[in-house]
C-alpha cells in the first residue's frame, strides 16, 4: 500500500492478444514518489523520498489514462514483481515494480477546470499534536418502552408466569 504523488504522466500501451495479457490488453506505467518526514536527533526535520515504478493493467490502466497526471496524489494497492532483462550493452539488469491491484485518486490537478480535491492526505508530522476532530452533536433517541412478553399482564385470570 502506497500513498504518494505521481512523478510523470502515465505511459499507456495497447498490447495484442499474443502478449499474455489477454486480447487487446492495456497497460499503463508511471512513477510514484512517497516521502517520509521525520525529525532527527538534533530536532531538524528530514525527508526521505522513494520512487516506485507502478504498472497498471486493464481497468486500472483506463483510470490512469483518463485521470492520473504528473503531481496527482493517489493511493496504490498492489504486489511487488521483480523482472530480469538484458540491456542494449548485454548486461543483465533487474527492476522491481508494483503491479497495481487497486488505485484510488486522492486529488486532482488544480488547473483542471472545475476540479476539486476529493480527499486530501497529509502525512502526520512527528512531534506535533493532531488537530482536534469536530464531531457532530448526537441527538438522544426517544426512550423505548419494552413490551411485555405474551402471557404477562395480558390476561388477569392467568397468574402463572410460564
Amino acid at each position: 500500500m502506497l500513498i504518494g504523488n505521481v512523478g510523470r504522466d502515465p505511459n499507456v500501451r495497447y498490447l495484442d492478444g499474443n502478449s499474455g495479457g489477454g486480447p487487446g490488453s492495456k497497460v499503463a506505467t508511471f512513477t510514484l514518489a512517497t516521502t517520509e518526514r521525520y525529525r532527527d536527533r538534533s530536532g531538524e526535520t528530514r525527508e526521505n523520498t522513494e520512487w516506485h515504478n507502478i504498472v497498471a493493467w486493464r481497468n486500472s490502466a483506463d483510470l490512469a489514462e483518463k485521470f492520473i497526471h504528473k503531481g496527482t496524489m493517489i493511493y496504490v494497492e498492489g504486489r511487488l514483481r521483480t523482472r530480469q532483462y538484458t540491456d542494449q550493452a548485454g548486461v543483465q539488469k533487474y527492476t522491481t515494480e508494483v503491479v497495481a491491484d487497486n488505485i484510488q485518486l486522492l486529488s486532482r490537478r488544480p488547473d483542471e477546470e472545475g476540479a476539486q480535491p476529493r480527499q486530501q492526505y497529509s502525512q502526520p508530522q512527528y512531534g506535533q499534536p493532531a488537530p482536534p476532530v469536530q464531531a457532530e452533536p448526537v441527538q438522544p433517541a426517544a426512550p423505548v418502552q419494552p413490551e411485555a412478553p405474551a402471557g404477562f399482564g395480558g390476561d388477569p385470570s392467568d397468574d402463572l408466569p410460564f
